[in-house]
């Protein structure tokens, strides 16, 4: 079973208030858990948390959001069914963790990825009459009853969490309904809740709501299975189709919780034969570095509860930077974006190490947040870009540059002929630094092989012994800068 780079915020003195409006999804008649139910809770007006750029860089700025749903066979199928529905016994590998049951889940039930599967064939069915979600995990149908990974059985009018420690059909030990995208909340042009997505590597450790982990890693930059993310506020989705869209309104209004382990920033729905892959891919265009980490801990009434505080909420203004930290030649620029929390303007004025708009030396920035770096590298070489509220000048935001110098090497001699057994010296003069350090190679090696010939750390370069002429190339590779080099190609003569 699969089994917070810092964004920096700086809490204003100055509140606001913030109305909760939850409102629970349904299925059939039956709400899926309370109003008050953290799954049903927008999250767009609460503070970032302090370690969401350490989570986001841990899960993959770079990889994009992933729709793990579509049209059969894709996704999670969800079979409703009436009060009379037939229960089945059922038996699970993780007994101690899961609810005995008896399941009111058809046998013929459709199964994540079909009937012959050899994923986590998951397996959910709700009833409508009683309003209660069977979930299991690994599920295989028997001739009597369902043999399966794990199991859970929830009560959709009650906020009751899983005893503590404890599976569901998810590693995190929450409800899977919940957080599915359904294509009939499209069609009613509305999700109202969070969304459940996984991530490749979690901490051996949970947070409200989740009940449970799946790892074995104690780094604090792998997130805990509960984490909350969402979409950045100013993230532009005008460019998107009407249904993916709404997808991304509901990323951005309830964000998603991290429920198992799997592949990065995947999200889930239920299966439909109404999704469209195509359009649903279009989504891949989001990416990792444009999420941000929730901090949800103002919401929770009980640790044990899945009740969420609602009416009003105190939150300060808040100012987030995106990226957290960039690295950059002389001269060259970086686009930076200030997402302002808790407020009701999104306007900041820009700093370079307190100098408003920056200068020559420091690098420069405009009212749009482009950075230019300076034409020589600075001392130190580390900048802080700073955003500050307009709406409240104590709420501001930071990030890093590190401006490198223009390195380059010149290599003497560039073109030459040694004979077998003979030495040689090479000279590397590195310009744009006073680091003159080199490492040398022949043919991609480090100090070369016998085969090919050696170089020393001072770069004199011994052939080895040829049976006939043999051309090698010598590379010296800057300490200062490694991605910058310069190459000669040399002949041992026979």
């Amino acid at each position: 079973m699969k089994k917070y780079q810092t964004l920096l915020w700086i809490a204003s003195a100055i509140s606001v208030i913030i109305p909760a409006q939850a409102q629970s999804p349904f299925i059939g008649k039956c709400a899926v858990f309370p109003s008050n139910n953290i799954w049903n809770t927008p999250v767009d007006q609460l503070p970032v948390a302090s370690t969401s750029a350490t989570y986001v860089n841990t899960i993959g700025p770079g990889l994009p959001l992933h729709p793990d749903f579509g049209p059969v066979p894709y996704g999670i199928p969800v079979t409703t069914v009436p009060g009379t529905q037939t229960k089945y016994p059922a038996t699970f590998v993780y007994s101690a963790e899961s609810d005995p049951g008896p399941y009111a889940i058809p046998l013929d039930a459709p199964i994540q990825g079909g009937s012959q599967s050899t994923g986590d064939r998951h397996v959910i069915a709700v009833d409508t009459d009683n309003c209660i979600a069977y979930e299991m995990f690994g599920a295989y149908p028997q001739a009597t009853g369902w043999k399966s990974g794990s199991g859970a059985i929830f009560d959709l009018s009650s906020n009751a969490l899983r005893t503590a420690g404890w599976t569901s059909a998810d590693a995190a030990g929450t409800p899977m309904l919940p957080g599915l995208i359904r294509y009939d909340e499209i069609a009613a042009g509305e999700i109202r809740h969070a969304i459940e997505f996984t991530v490749a590597h979690s901490r051996n450790s949970y947070v409200w709501p989740a009940r449970h982990f799946a790892s074995s890693l104690t780094g604090a930059n792998y997130p805990p299975m509960g984490t909350r993310f969402r979409l950045r506020a100013n993230y532009d989705i005008s460019g998107f189709s009407p249904t993916n869209q709404i997808i991304l309104k509901a990323l951005k209004k309830y964000g998603m919780i991290i429920v198992d382990n799997g592949a990065s920033w995947f999200i889930t729905g239920a299966t439909d034969p109404r999704w469209s892959n195509s359009d649903l891919h279009a989504l891949t265009n989001v990416k990792g570095s444009d999420f941000e980490q929730v901090d949800v801990s103002s919401l929770m009434v009980d640790p044990n509860s899945g009740e969420a505080r609602q009416g009003t909420i105190t939150a300060p203004v808040s100012v987030t930077i995106a990226p957290a930290s960039q690295t950059l030649k002389v001269n060259a620029t970086a686009q930076f974006q200030a997402s302002v929390h808790n407020a009701s303007s999104q306007a900041v004025t820009w700093s370079v190490n307190g100098i408003a708009g920056g200068n020559a030396t420091v690098g420069t920035i405009g009212a749009a947040g482009l950075y230019r770096a300076p034409a020589n590298a600075p001392s130190p070489a580390t900048v802080t870009i700073r955003a500050t509220s307009s709406a409240d000048s104590s709420a501001s935001g930071t990030a890093t540059v590190t401006v490198a110098p223009n390195v380059s090497i010149s290599l003497l001699p560039l073109r030459t002929t040694v004979p077998q057994h003979g030495t040689i010296q090479f000279t590397a003069h590195v310009q744009g630094t006073a680091n003159q350090n080199v490492t040398w190679q022949v043919n991609g090696f480090d100090g070369g092989i016998p085969t090919f010939g050696l170089i020393s750390a001072s770069g004199v370069y011994t052939a080895p012994a040829v049976r006939a002429n043999m051309t090698v190339r010598i590379t010296a590779v800057s300490v200062a800068d490694p991605t910058v080099s310069a190459n000669a190609l040399l002949t041992v003569a026979h």
